[in-house]
């Protein structure tokens, strides 16, 4: 396993000579953009200081050695500006435009710029570099954009902005060199990107074009699926296993099916364990990656608890089949999965063979195709809990969201930063009420290169409260990050068993969908109130442009437990799934239409030059009509409120007519490996229907650090840190760790541990919820009767005899 990738010694940046990075600079009014170059100085003919050209400073960080030099080796007129590295340990350097009102373009927020250069250079690792100006937090790395190849002669390069962030003022940019080797600039250009669009016509009613529409499919889910992959033909895995039924578990049958959007239909698939809970991640070539799932259901008596085994599978979609690969280290019922920069897989937590909790990290080698043994991978000794949400950063270290599963968060604040080369986990401070996160969504807010990440809502299901409006926004760049309270989630209605109410004070949802949609916004979808019961219908889409949630229409159908949400090729929203306590299951498949797809002809991509791609390619795309931005948006992977894989990478344009050269991110830890939805999207917001391509794996990472892409980046952390514990085997986990008092019916029924708080403590109250929730008959197991729903000990719980009495 190559390490550089998964992590790098903690290191602090140093802009040579640029002290307006502070927030102490001063800056004049911004004044408009105008249509001329707005560079100041573009060839450096005009000296300044420092022996550098005026509005040209030095920059840069890390272990190298460097010159710049002002060259007569020009493009046009009689100098050109040489950036050379003789050797470099980590880092990089470049001249960048100063970070200053007399120098720094004037930017206008939401807007798109042109930037081009001419250039000369004898070394692959270069990139253009953009750094912003925020009006309350000042200057700060904003992205890479492009990477220049070689080239001997003057060669033009060209690429366009993202939006313009809102708060941003001024811009200063330059051309990055972190490898051995020269670049030589000269004529710098920088255009505003003039304002093609059309305003939108509705193809739908005024309500749908406003808040979009949801449509449930005439043909059924034939399988209680709670796992959703899209899978790189356009189609969709849905794992079921034995679908949360002892009854298909004791008959040994687990199933799967292959839906295909195309057609509205469904093939149902052999599977050859029971994968109810398993952990699956996209591995760079296409295929599936299911570990563990369920190896036993608990006992009646409640005495045991779920037990996960060490198998693991790999499904592939083009023979629709399953082969078993080596066992996994340890039993991983509830696991996380997140896939690394180099292709590797990483998993964490989840319940063992024997229903204690796994402290193994288990590690999936893509060159070795198989599970690591175990001396070979770095070890914590680490409870991470059931589906802990572990993100990719772009260092390559670890985030830990405090999304998981299953009543309170890991000890401390409840959010961390994993470092595996350094095997160290420091405490991330800010999120709020981190023991009611519980199957809360988290989510990689778009674009990757922003590393700002936002979490959804959550509750408990030990203690059962109503579910929270809740919502944290990290902003990983930052030199020590902290999460910030987001703004409260929208409310909707909850069926509280007499039918649909609004939702009053602070009542909220767990079990959320979170979905990257397209257009840069995401949908949040589905939920209920408590565990495993009451309803919420409500849908919201969040903009992380404004930070602010837009109420849109709500999925008709209950999504719950057990739902997952994920978005489609074609820029739908597919919702599945609903597993409320009583054990029933809901099959009915709800597709939601966003407002992007009723506003009129959507762009086309008309052809793609290449579908293989590697990190820092130029990749040519044609499109019908102009377009505003394009990405890659990885597919779906999603179980329990979460898919930690899902990302969303901007591809900065460069435009010619209908021809669009794509860049795309030279960081793997940005895009690790494997194949992606790329889409176009006009300047509505309205996305093209996807074409699938494929990022390069292993081989193409062999001379990629992505230290050269930190900079500012999570490297002052004063969160307390913790190294490796003494070697154990696992930790010790309730049986009831799923919220399920199993004294009372069977096994796939959910009589809830605590009741919610409108429910009294008394055999009458408690029996009335049971009774409207649908549970039916319920047989008393062994002789205990801990919540006092059998007081005349007939062994039916709720029965005619006991709620007569108190």
């Amino acid at each position: 396993m190559d390490k550089r990738l998964v992590s790098r010694r903690r290191r602090r940046t140093a802009l040579v000579g640029v002290g307006a990075l502070t927030a102490g600079l001063l800056l004049t009014s911004p004044q408009s953009a105008s249509a001329a170059n707005l560079i100041k100085n573009p060839g450096f003919e005009t000296a300044g200081t420092d022996d550098m050209p005026y509005c040209w400073k030095k920059s840069g960080w890390g272990d190298n050695d460097f010159t710049f030099e002002t060259v007569a080796d020009a493009h046009s007129g009689s100098k050109a500006m040489k950036v050379t590295l003789t050797r470099r340990a980590e880092g990089d350097r470049k001249a960048l435009i100063t970070e200053s009102a007399e120098c720094a373009p004037v930017v206008t927020p939401g807007k798109q710029y042109d930037l081009g250069l001419w250039y000369k250079s004898t070394t692959p690792d270069t990139s253009v570099t953009l750094f912003r100006h925020d009006a309350a937090a000042g200057w700060q790395y904003w992205t890479d954009l492009k990477t220049l190849e070689m080239a001997a002669g003057w060669t033009e390069a060209t690429v366009r902005t993202p939006e313009v962030p809102a708060g941003t003022d001024r811009i200063a940019w330059g051309v990055s060199v972190y490898g051995t080797g020269s670049v030589t600039t000269d004529d710098y250009t920088m255009d505003q990107v003039a304002d093609p669009v059309p305003d939108p016509v509705c193809t739908g009613t005024a309500e749908e074009c406003a808040n979009g529409r949801w449509d449930v499919l005439p043909t059924q889910n034939p399988v209680r699926s709670m796992h959703s992959v899209v899978l790189n033909n356009g189609k969709v895995l849905l794992i079921a296993g034995s679908g949360n039924s002892e009854q298909m578990f004791e008959a040994g049958t687990f199933t799967s099916a292959v839906y295909d959007p195309g057609n509205g239909t469904y093939k149902q698939i052999p599977t050859p364990k029971d994968m109810f809970c398993a952990g699956h991640v996209q591995l760079q070539d296409g295929r599936v990656l299911v570990m563990s799932g369920n190896k036993g259901y608990p006992s009646a008596d409640g005495t045991i608890g779920y037990q996960g085994y060490k198998d693991s599978y790999v499904f592939d979609p083009v023979t629709e089949t399953y082969s078993r690969t080596n066992d996994m280290n340890d039993g991983h019922w509830y696991p996380s999965a997140t896939v690394l920069g180099n292709g590797d897989v990483i998993s964490f937590g989840g319940l063992k063979e024997d229903s204690t909790g796994s402290v193994t990290a288990e590690l999936w080698s893509d060159a070795e195709q198989k599970w690591l043994e175990l001396w070979k991978v770095n070890q914590t000794w680490s409870y991470w809990g059931l589906y802990p949400s572990m993100i990719l950063m772009q260092d390559g270290r670890l985030f830990y969201s405090g999304s998981h599963v299953f009543g309170n968060n890991i000890p401390g604040t409840g959010s961390a930063i994993y470092d595996y080369g350094a095997n160290t986990v420091t405490q991330i401070p800010g999120l709020q009420n981190k023991d009611q996160r519980d199957q809360s969504a988290s989510v990689l807010l778009p674009p990757a290169q922003d590393q700002k990440v936002l979490t959804i809502g959550g509750g408990n299901i030990d203690s059962n409260p109503d579910a929270n409006r809740l919502t944290d926004v990290i902003d990983l760049k930052q030199p020590n990050p902290s999460y910030v309270a987001g703004p409260p989630l929208p409310q909707g209605t909850v069926d509280l068993g007499n039918g649909k109410v609004p939702q009053t004070g602070n009542q909220g949802k767990m079990y959320v969908s979170a979905v990257l949609l397209p257009d840069g916004k995401v949908l949040e979808t589905g939920g209920a109130l408590h565990n495993r019961a009451d309803p919420v219908y409500e849908s919201s889409i969040y903009d992380p442009a404004t930070g602010t949630f837009d109420p849109v229409a709500a999925d008709p159908e209950e999504r719950g437990y057990h739902s997952s949400a994920f978005l489609l090729p074609d820029g739908r929203v597919m919702a599945t799934g609903d597993n409320p306590g009583n054990g029933s299951w809901n099959h009915d498949v709800s597709v939601y239409t966003p407002p992007y797809l009723l506003k009129g002809e959507r762009p086309e991509i008309t052809s793609v030059i290449d579908t293989e791609w590697t990190y820092g390619d130029t990749q040519r795309i044609t499109v019908d009509r102009p377009i505003a931005k394009a990405e890659l948006i990885r597919p779906a992977a999603v179980t329990h409120s979460s898919d930690p894989n899902q990302r969303f990478v901007d591809l900065p344009l460069s435009v010619d007519g209908n021809n669009v050269d794509l860049n795309v991110t030279s960081n793997p830890n940005l895009a690790p490996p494997g194949w992606y939805m790329l889409f176009a999207v006009d300047a509505n917001g309205v996305p093209s229907v996807a074409k699938w391509v494929h990022l390069q794996g292993p081989s193409a990472l062999s001379a990629t650090d992505s230290s050269a892409h930190v900079h500012d980046f999570a490297d002052n952390l004063k969160g307390k840190v913790t190294g490796p514990g003494k070697k154990r085997t696992s930790q010790k986990v309730s049986p009831t760790v799923s919220g399920c008092d199993r004294h009372y019916g069977s096994v796939n029924v959910c009589v809830p541990t605590d009741f919610p708080p409108t429910v009294k403590a008394t055999t009458k109250s408690r029996c009335d919820w049971l009774k409207k929730n649908d549970y039916g008959r319920l047989k008393v197991n062994g002789k205990d009767d801990p919540l006092r729903l059998d007081p005349n000990k007939d062994g039916v719980a709720c029965a005619k005899g006991d709620v007569t009495r108190r």
